[in-house]
C-alpha cells in the first residue's frame, strides 16, 4: 500500500502532539502518588493532624492532574486504530497484549482505589485509607510498566515470529516480551524521572509559600519529603540512565551515534559534555561535526559498553559499513531487504496458485533474508539516519538538567534539615523556577527515545511509512488541529485550577 510522505508526516505529527501533551501529566501522577503515600504514612504513624492536612492538600493537586492525564491517554490509544491501522494489524498480537493487561489490571486497580483514597477519609479506617493510597501509587506505576513494556518492544522486538501466510508478527514467548532488557530499563528510567519531576513540583510550590511567608511549617514539611525523595530518585535515575544507554548501544547503535553526533566510530569514544553542532555537516562531507565542543574522553565507550576501550560505531560506520567491525552497510541491508519483500510476495502468489514447490523455494529465500525485510521499504539509505540535531540536543538537555536537579535537591535538603530554607530567598526562587525545567527534561527524554528511533515504528522491522492507515491526509490535518486546541485547552484548564488551589493554601483547600 502506498502512503504519501505528507500523510506519514501528519500522522507522525498528530501522534507526537498527543504523546507530548500526555507526557505533561503522566510523570507528575507517577511521582506525586508516592509522595502523597509517604506523607499519609507519616500521618498514620505520628497521628499529627498537620500531616493529614499536608497529605490532603497534595492529594487534591494529584486528582486534578490525574483526571486530565487520563483524557489525553485514551485519545492516544485510539490513534493506533485510526492513524496506525497497518501497525496495529502487523504487530497487534504482541503490542496489544501489554496494553490490554494495563487496562484490565493496573488501570482498574488505580481507578478503584483512587475513589477510596479521595473520598474515603471519613468513611474507612486510617489503615484502609493508607492502603488505598499506596495501591493507587502502585497501580499507576503498574500502568506505566505495561505501557513501557509495549514501547520497549518497539525499540527492541523480541519474543515473536513472523507469519508469512498472514504477514503478521505473532507472539511466541510472552516472558521474553515482559523481561525484554530494553523494556525493563526504560520502565525504571521513566518512572524514576517521574519521581524527580513530582519532587521538583512539590519543592517549588513549597518554596512559593516560603516566598509569600505563608504556611511556613506546611511548606517545610513538604520540602523535606520532596527533597529527600527527589534526591534518592535522582541518584537512582543516573543508574537507570546508564543501563538504558547500554541497551541502546547494543540494540540501537544509530540512535546512540545520533545522540552524541558521532560520525566516525572510534575506541575510547568520548561524551560531548557541551557542544554546538555544525549545521553544514552531512554524511557526504568531511566537515567537523561541531562548531565548538567539550568532550569527556572515553566516557561514551564506558557508558555504552561498560568498557572504556570499547569501539563505538559512528553514523558513517553504520551507513557505509565497516568490514573490520562486521557492520553491514545500509545499502546492503536495503538490497537484502528488497529480496525478502520480493520473495514474500512470490511465496504468497505461488501459494495462491497452489504451486507448492515454488512456494517452498520462495519461502526459503524469504527466511534467509527476513532479518532485513524492514530495510526493503526504505526509499534511500539516508532515511535510516534519524535527525541528528534533534537527538543530540534533546539528549544533552535531559542530561544537563538532570545534573542540576541533583544539586538542587542536595542544597534544598541541607537547608530544610537545618531549618534555614525559609530564610534563603535565592534558593526559594531557584526551586520555584526549576519546576518548568523539570517538564522540559521530561519531554527531552521522550524526544530522545522516539526521534532517535526513526525511521522505525518497530526497530529494523517496520518503517513508519508502512505503519500508517490508508486515510485522507486532510482528515489527519483537521484532527491534528482539533487535538491541538483541545489539549491546549486542557492544559490551560489544569494550570488555572492548580493555581487556584495553590493560592487557597492547605487550610483553605
Amino acid at each position: 500500500m502506498e502512503h504519501t510522505d505528507l500523510l506519514v508526516d501528519w500522522s507522525r505529527a498528530q501522534f507526537a502532539l498527543t504523546a507530548l501533551y500526555h507526557w505533561l501529566f503522566v510523570p507528575l501522577t507517577l511521582g506525586l502518588t508516592f509522595i502523597v503515600a509517604i506523607m499519609e504514612t507519616i500521618y498514620v504513624k505520628t497521628g499529627d493532624p498537620k500531616w493529614k492536612t499536608t497529605t490532603k492538600y497534595w492529594m487534591g493537586l494529584l486528582a486534578i492532574n490525574f483526571a486530565i492525564g487520563l483524557a489525553t491517554g485514551i485519545i492516544m490509544e485510539f490513534e493506533f486504530g485510526t492513524n496506525w491501522s497497518n501497525y496495529s494489524w502487523i504487530v497487534g498480537d504482541i503490542f496489544g497484549a501489554p496494553l490490554a493487561i494495563e487496562g484490565l489490571m493496573a488501570f482498574f486497580m488505580e481507578s478503584t482505589f483512587f475513589a477510596v483514597m479521595f473520598f474515603g477519609w471519613e468513611k474507612v479506617s486510617k489503615k484502609m485509607h493508607l492502603t488505598s493510597t499506596w495501591l493507587v501509587a502502585i497501580g499507576s506505576n503498574l500502568s506505566a510498566l505495561w505501557i513501557l513494556i509495549a514501547n520497549g518492544w518497539m525499540q527492541h522486538p523480541v519474543g515473536m515470529h513472523f507469519n508469512p501466510d498472514t504477514a503478521r508478527n505473532e507472539m511466541q514467548n510472552f516472558s521474553e516480551v515482559i523481561f525484554n532488557p530494553n523494556a525493563v530499563s526504560k520502565f525504571l528510567h521513566t518512572v524514576s524521572s517521574g519521581y524527580v519531576l513530582a519532587s521538583l513540583f512539590v519543592l517549588g510550590i513549597s518554596a512559593w509559600y516560603m516566598l509569600k511567608k505563608r504556611d511556613i511549617a506546611f511548606a517545610r514539611r513538604s520540602a523535606i519529603v520532596a527533597s529527600s525523595f527527589g534526591l534518592i530518585a535522582s541518584l537512582y535515575l543516573v543508574t537507570t540512565g546508564d543501563q538504558s544507554a547500554h541497551d541502546v548501544a547494543l540494540t540501537q547503535p544509530m540512535k546512540l551515534a545520533a545522540m552524541e553526533g558521532l560520525y566516525d566510530g572510534e575506541k575510547r569514544a568520548g561524551i560531548i559534555a557541551f557542544g554546538v553542532l555544525n549545521s553544514a555537516k552531512t554524511i557526504s562531507n568531511d566537515l567537523d561535526p561541531f562548531i565548538a565542543s567539550v568532550e569527556i574522553p572515553g566516557a561514551l565507550s564506558f557508558l555504552g559498553y561498560h568498557n572504556i576501550n570499547a569501539f563505538v560505531p559512528g553514523i558513517n560506520d553504520l551507513m557505509n559499513g565497516n568490514n573490520k567491525r562486521g557492520i553491514i552497510s545500509i545499502p546492503e541491508k536495503m538490497k537484502l531487504g528488497k529480496i525478502a519483500v520480493a520473495s514474500l510476495g512470490a511465496y504468497k502468489n505461488f501459494k495462491k496458485a497452489k504451486d507448492t514447490e515454488h512456494a517452498a523455494e520462495a519461502l526459503k529465500v524469504f527466511q534467509a533474508h527476513q532479518k532485513y525485510m524492514g530495510y526493503g521499504y526504505l526509499k534511500k539509505p539516508e532515511d535510516a539516519v534519524p535527525s541528528i540535531a534533534l537527538s543530540f540536543y534533546s539528549f544533552h538537555t535531559m542530561v544537563g538538567l538532570g545534573s542540576w536537579f541533583i544539586i538542587l535537591f542536595i542544597i534544598s535538603l541541607y537547608y530544610t534539615m537545618t531549618h534555614e530554607m525559609h530564610n534563603k530567598r535565592w534558593l526559594q526562587y531557584l526551586a520555584l523556577f526549576t519546576i518548568p525545567f523539570g517538564y522540559v527534561a521530561q519531554e527531552a527524554g521522550w524526544i530522545t527515545a522516539e526521534a532517535g528511533r526513526q525511521p522505525w515504528a518497530i526497530q529494523d522491522l517496520l518503517p513508519v511509512g508502512m505503519a500508517t492507515s490508508n486515510v485522507a491526509t486532510t482528515s489527519v490535518m483537521i484532527t491534528f488541529w482539533l487535538f491541538a486546541v483541545l489539549f491546549t485547552g486542557l492544559l490551560i484548564a489544569e494550570v488555572k485550577i492548580m493555581l487556584t488551589q495553590i493560592k487557597s493554601g492547605p487550610e483553605g483547600h
